[in-house]
């Protein structure tokens, strides 16, 4: 085997593997190594959703470029890219007043919206409950992926499409070092690769390479609570349905709207807000329905502290919401799951360049399935240069 390469990724989610795809682009030859059977983290538990929308700043722009990207390679590949939009929900006049604020910001970037008033709502998606649903903000262009099928997927179209691309599961990285003129990467059989560079996307898996830096980086991991329903294809609610206190979690919101500040909680969200719980929607290719979501946080030195339980008081007030929002039977459920992703209070994503040949970028936070690729190929781009 030839053990000597350009570039070696670590990590074999959304982030690691679109470093991966720029570095190929750019005719370099990449050795990527994921340590699990293949990815089980943050990229899979969760909901597919590409918005674009909910980002700012050059996130947004990040999120724009990774729309087109999914788009170019669904047209090459069949990896489970669905345009079928997004649509923010406004259930009271506070909400209300958001999305228009939020169609004036878009409106002045030229990033298409439409709002469509109840009538055309319910038209639209006939499974809202007409109590709930007052008014909507649609993004037409913006697109959905299956989080369980699509980084495998990702993965057999660059093993296909590049043949400098070499991708290893069940790989574990214990060591990273520089070494003369590039990198050393040992591996828990022993075995050792080179490179002129690393690029380290490790999620929050935090305990194998470089625990002294991440000790100290002011990560949070954030655990969130899922539920898939049985199959509902007659279920007309298509895309990805944005409710409730997303208007106030997004941080479009929060930096392009002006009332955002001055509008208060309702009484009812407030036992949603202590969980951070904003409903979410996405149907599935097989005509299932992923809802959720809810937030629970630990410092990245006590991420065991999160557990591995499902708290079933968050699920049975993500249902009764949920419940209050559609017209199906939302306890029609198949599974329930709790997703991990790690991010910083402080900073969009965590980058730390050991020197000029070990880099880290983790801690993605929520943004890593819409703004990953874009924000990948920005990354690659400074890196080789």
């Amino acid at each position: 085997m030839d053990n000597s390469y350009d570039i070696i990724i670590v990590g074999g989610g959304i982030l690691g593997t679109f470093h991966a795809y720029h570095a190929l682009l750019a005719g370099k030859k990449v050795l990527h190594l994921e340590k699990d059977n293949f990815p089980v983290g943050s990229t899979v538990r969760n909901f597919g959703q590409v918005v674009p929308s909910g980002m700012e700043g050059v996130w947004f722009e990040y999120g724009c470029r990774s729309t087109e990207l999914y788009q170019s390679i669904q047209a090459k590949a069949a990896i489970s890219v669905r345009q079928n939009g997004s649509v923010y929900i406004a259930s009271d006049p506070d909400e209300q007043t958001l999305i228009h604020e939020l169609k004036a910001h878009y409106d002045k970037l030229g990033y298409a919206c439409e709002l469509l008033s109840q009538a055309v709502l319910l038209q639209k998606y006939p499974a809202l409950n007409p109590a709930y649903a007052l008014e909507g903000l649609f993004f037409a262009q913006e697109v959905s992926v299956e989080p369980d099928q699509m980084i495998r997927k990702l993965h057999q179209y660059l093993k296909a499409d590049f043949k400098h691309y070499t991708l290893h599961y069940n790989t574990a990285v214990v060591a990273c070092e520089t070494k003369n003129h590039g990198v050393e990467i040992r591996l828990s059989t022993g075995e050792q690769f080179n490179a002129t560079k690393a690029i380290i996307c490790n999620g929050y898996e935090f305990k194998l390479l470089f625990p002294e830096y991440f000790a100290n980086s002011g990560i949070v991991v954030s655990k969130l609570q899922m539920m898939r329903t049985q199959p509902m294809p007659e279920v007309a609610l298509e895309g990805n349905i944005l409710t409730g206190l997303t208007t106030r979690r997004y941080e479009s919101f929060e930096y392009h709207c002006p009332s955002f500040k001055s509008i208060q909680t309702p009484a009812h969200y407030e036992e949603l807000k202590k969980w951070g719980i904003h409903i979410l929607f996405k149907k599935a290719s097989d005509g299932s329905f992923i809802i959720g979501d809810s937030h629970e946080y630990a410092d990245v030195n006590h991420i065991d502290d999160l557990g591995f339980n499902l708290n079933q008081y968050i699920n049975e007030l993500m249902l009764r919401e949920a419940a209050r929002i559609v017209n199906f039977d939302v306890r029609n459920m198949q599974q329930y799951w709790a997703g991990y992703y790690p991010q910083h209070p402080d900073k969009h994503i965590v980058t730390l360049d050991l020197d000029d040949k070990i880099h880290i970028r983790t801690a993605i936070g929520g943004k890593g399935m819409t703004a990953s690729a874009g924000y990948a190929e920005q990354s690659v781009k400074d890196l080789l240069s």
